[in-house]
């Protein structure tokens, strides 16, 4: 069984920066694409970033330009490079990866991790 440990949360003010970080521990085979998603207190859960194995990287309209995704596929690890942070970016941020083992395939996520962007 895999485990995502999120890292990186916390207290920044508007136009302050955060890096979050997920590394993917325990058995696995390989890890596929990993994302980060966000939920706001009363909101769905959104798609913030993805990449895949590759490194091709996808990002939601709001975030784009101030939000960088970007892995260490030796460590198994993604991270969330954030700046220019803005009130509406608070959210709980969720890791989630793709994984296979003995030749089976599934999706695990993280604990998550609080973001609160507050002067």
């Amino acid at each position: 069984q895999v485990q995502l440990v999120e890292s990186g949360g916390g207290l920044v003010q508007p136009g302050g920066s955060l890096r979050l970080s997920c590394a993917a521990t325990g058995r696995f085979s390989r890890i596929l694409t990993m994302a980060w998603y966000r939920q706001a207190p009363g909101n769905l859960r959104e798609l913030v970033a993805s990449i895949t194995s590759g490194g091709d990287t996808n990002y939601v309209d709001s975030v784009k330009g101030r939000f960088t995704i970007s892995r260490d596929n030796a460590k198994n690890t993604v991270y969330l490079q954030m700046s220019s942070l803005k009130p509406e970016d608070t959210a709980v941020y969720y890791c989630k990866a793709g994984v296979t083992y003995n030749f089976n395939a599934y999706e695990k996520w993280g604990q998550g991790t609080q973001v609160t962007v507050s002067s």
